[in-house]
């Protein structure tokens, strides 16, 4: 009976120690969810906002091929950058449609002077 115990215990602190020392998975779900939030808001069919959706999504690939490497620490940094770069196409992309929509309200006022003179 010790001796179950006794293994039982190593067991125990062999795969403790075997957890521990594993990495965390990476954590790419932020950086996705953003890369796919620009894609649906069409920062691919405004150039400075597909700059930096392609940027985003380089980042995330060198982000796992870190992660794969073992350096996770940096692989955690081009995440972030990622993240960023997405979410700067998103508001680049917003600011262009915006844009759109000003100048599409100031013609209408423009044409509405016209009329009433």
């Amino acid at each position: 009976m010790r001796f179950r115990l006794t293994y039982g215990v190593l067991l125990f602190a062999f795969v403790a120690a075997g957890c521990a020392s594993s990495n965390p998975p990476l954590r790419t779900e932020s950086s996705t969810s953003a890369i796919s939030a620009a894609e649906a808001v069409g920062a691919k069919d405004v150039p400075r906002a597909a700059l930096h959706l392609q940027l985003a999504r380089e980042e995330l690939d060198q982000a796992k091929s870190l992660a794969d490497k073992g350096d996770k620490d940096r692989a955690a940094s081009m995440l972030l950058r990622a993240e960023a770069d997405a979410e700067l196409a998103i508001l680049l992309s917003r600011e262009q449609t915006e844009q759109a929509a000003a100048a599409e309200a100031m013609a209408r006022v423009h044409q509405l002077q016209n009329d009433n003179r």
